[in-house]
Order: C-alpha cells, then sequence, then structure tokens
C-alpha cells in the first residue's frame, strides 16, 4: 500500500483514478482549492501554499491539475491560465517537498499528445518525435520540463502523454453524443483516444511497477474523425449525417481552439506494448463504446 497526492483529483480522471486506487487500498490524498471531503487538504497555486499535512510521508504524487483546454476561448488570460495551472502547480510541489525533506519514490504527471503539434499528418508521432511549434506543443513541453526537474532530486518520473479521454461520466464524449453525430471539417483528422479505465490503469502501473519514462497514453487502434463518428453513431444509435460540420463555422465558434477539432495525427503506442506488460482492456473503439454506454 503506498500513500498517493493526486492534484486535479476532483476532475473527470482525479475522479475515477482516487476510486481504483482506494479499492486496491491505497491511501489517496486529495490537493483541493476547497476542500470538503476527508483526506481533502487546500492548496493555492496563486498564494504558493499547499497544506503541510498533505505532504507528509507522501509516497507517489500524481499531477493532473489544469485548467481545462477545451473549456473556453484561447484568449491571452486564459492561455496564461492554462500554462500555470500546470507548470506553476508542478513547481509549487517542487519547492514544498525540498522545504519538507518529503523522501518521494516518483512523481507521475499527465501531458497530452498536443506536445507533437496540432496537426494532420501521415506522421505516427512516437515518445523520441521532437516537439511542435504551437501553442499546445509549447504547453506540453513547459508542463513536461516542470515534471522533468524532480529528476534532480533523484525522483523518478513518469509522463503520460494522452490523448482524449473516453467516459461515461463527462468529457469529451458527453460532448460527442450529439442527437445527429456528424464529422467535423474534412473528418480526416484522427482522434487519438483512450477509454478512462486504460488510462487510470497506466497511472496505477506507474506505481505497482515503477514505470518510468514518457509514454503515449492511447488506445492502439487509430480513427479518422470520420469513423469515429460513424462508430460513435452506430453504438449509441443516433442519426449520422455524413456531411461534415464546415471548418470555418467551428472556427467561427471557438476560434483559435478549433484546431484541436479539426487537426490530428496518429500516435504510436509501441513503447507501451513492446517495453512493458500493460495490456489495454479497451484496444479497439467498439469495445470501449459499447462499455461507456
Amino acid at each position: 500500500m503506498a500513500r498517493i497526492l493526486i492534484t486535479g483529483g476532483t476532475g473527470l480522471i482525479g475522479k475515477r483514478l482516487k476510486q481504483i486506487l482506494i479499492d486496491k487500498n491505497h491511501d489517496v490524498i486529495v490537493l483541493s482549492r476547497s476542500p470538503k471531503k476527508e483526506h481533502e487538504f487546500k492548496w493555492d497555486i496563486s498564494s504558493n501554499y499547499i497544506d503541510d499535512q498533505a505532504l507528509q510521508n507522501t509516497d507517489y504524487i500524481i499531477h493532473l491539475a489544469g485548467a481545462g483546454i477545451a473549456e473556453k476561448r484561447w484568449k491571452t488570460k486564459r492561455k496564461y491560465q492554462i500554462i500555470d495551472s500546470r507548470v506553476e502547480s508542478a513547481n509549487l510541489l517542487f519547492e514544498k517537498i525540498n522545504t519538507l525533506k518529503i523522501n518521494l519514490k516518483g512523481f507521475i504527471s499527465a501531458s497530452g499528445i498536443g506536445y507533437y503539434g496540432t496537426t494532420t499528418s501521415e506522421v505516427v508521432f512516437e515518445e523520441t518525435d521532437k516537439v511542435g511549434t504551437d501553442f499546445l506543443a509549447y504547453v506540453c513541453q513547459k508542463w513536461e520540463q516542470a515534471a522533468t526537474q524532480f529528476s534532480k532530486k533523484n525522483i523518478p518520473v513518469t509522463i503520460l502523454r494522452t490523448g482524449i479521454v473516453l467516459s461515461a461520466k463527462g468529457g469529451a464524449l458527453t460532448k460527442m453524443k450529439t442527437p445527429i453525430i456528424s464529422p467535423l471539417g474534412s473528418g480526416k483528422q484522427y482522434m487519438p483516444w483512450i477509454h478512462i479505465d486504460d488510462l487510470c490503469n497506466l497511472y496505477i502501473k506507474s506505481v505497482e511497477e515503477e514505470l518510468i519514462g514518457i509514454f503515449n497514453a492511447v488506445a492502439p487502434e487509430h480513427h479518422t474523425n470520420k469513423s469515429f463518428s460513424k462508430a460513435l453513431a452506430k453504438s449509441f444509435k443516433r442519426p449520422y449525417l455524413g456531411i461534415g460540420i464546415p471548418s470555418f463555422l467551428l472556427r467561427f465558434l471557438f476560434g483559435k481552439m478549433a484546431v484541436i477539432l479539426l487537426e490530428g495525427s496518429r500516435i504510436s503506442v509501441k513503447k507501451i506494448e513492446k517495453n512493458t506488460n500493460f495490456s489495454f482492456e479497451f484496444s479497439t473503439l467498439s469495445k470501449a463504446l459499447h462499455n461507456l454506454k
């Protein structure tokens, strides 16, 4: 049994991960801006504050905190919020474990496949590929740099570059289940995805089996937006309209943020499949969607 501190523990992934960890008899602590439950402790990035009790005897930190990428338009203020909520929060954790002399066994951080750039290409991106040149690539690069600093203290670091997380209890899938399902833009852009339980199991594997390093956290099956939309319509018995929602309309509605809907490339999981004994429970989209009905 390990004592695990989770940031972002009240979010979509954090809630599910917390429950699975508790079911496996781990001791779970959650940092929250407004702690209300037992095992929730206050932190406030703006005032550089973390309740010291939260960090005492902690074995692992799982860093999931971050302002939602797709929740608001990417105006200047929002861009800073997206970056700071990830980077400054990690910096604060690093500062506090040093001050309190906490002997962490591992620091495990979320990141995103946006690291490779938000683009549609024939490249199947692997962990060794270079960082992209757009806003999301910059966010992920800074996010990962903040996580990597823990290795300076000989703390093992794990980074999971995550795609679209599919869950029955909110997130992207809820927004996709419109009364009529259509592709977005050309529909040719790829949509790397992962079932929430597979993602949580990767985090747990990072704790229980010391999965260390940078890994792409997506399912092995590739889908374009068009093929994903068809599978979604079939699974949830919704009408499918093959005419894509025009790109110009999405850009009008969402501004620069529309790029995450209109672009996407394939992501490789060969590193996980070849170098670990991890097995995806939901390796195909049809199986994942059937489970999430």
